[in-house]
C-alpha cells in the first residue's frame, strides 16, 4: 500500500468513526422514553429526506455506494462486473427498499407529515 493510499484509508477510517458517533447519538435519541409517534416519524423522515441538505442519510449512503461501484467498474479485472454489480444492487436496495420503507413507517406513525 502506498503512502497516499494509507492516508486515504486513514481519512476514511476517521470519517467512519465520526459517522458511527453521530449514528450512536441518533440511536440514543430513538431510545428516549418520551419519544412519541410524530417525533419518531420526523426522525425517520430526516434519515430519508433531510430538509436542510438535499437527500438524507439513506440517499447519501446510496450515493456513496454508487460512487464506489463506478470506481470498481473502472478498475475491476476484465470489466466483468463482479465488484460493480453487487455495489450497484446495494445502492438500489438502499434507495428503493430501505428508503421507501422508512417513508412508509413515517406515514404510518404520523400521516400529516412533519410538525410545523
Amino acid at each position: 500500500m502506498t503512502g497516499r493510499t494509507r492516508t486515504r484509508l486513514d481519512r476514511v477510517r476517521a470519517s467512519v468513526g465520526i459517522a458511527q458517533l453521530a449514528l450512536q447519538q441518533i440511536e440514543d435519541d430513538l431510545n428516549a422514553d418520551d419519544i412519541d409517534a410524530p417525533e419518531l416519524a420526523a426522525i425517520l423522515r430526516e434519515l430519508q429526506e433531510d430538509v436542510d441538505v438535499p437527500g438524507g442519510l439513506i440517499p447519501m449512503l446510496a450515493q456513496l455506494v454508487t460512487t464506489a461501484a463506478r470506481r470498481a467498474e473502472q478498475i475491476e479485472p476484465d470489466r466483468d462486473g463482479d465488484a460493480s454489480c453487487p455495489l450497484l444492487e446495494a445502492a438500489a436496495l438502499l434507495t428503493d427498499n430501505a428508503g421507501q420503507r422508512l417513508n412508509w413507517a413515517a406515514r404510518s406513525l404520523h400521516p400529516q407529515g412533519d410538525p410545523a
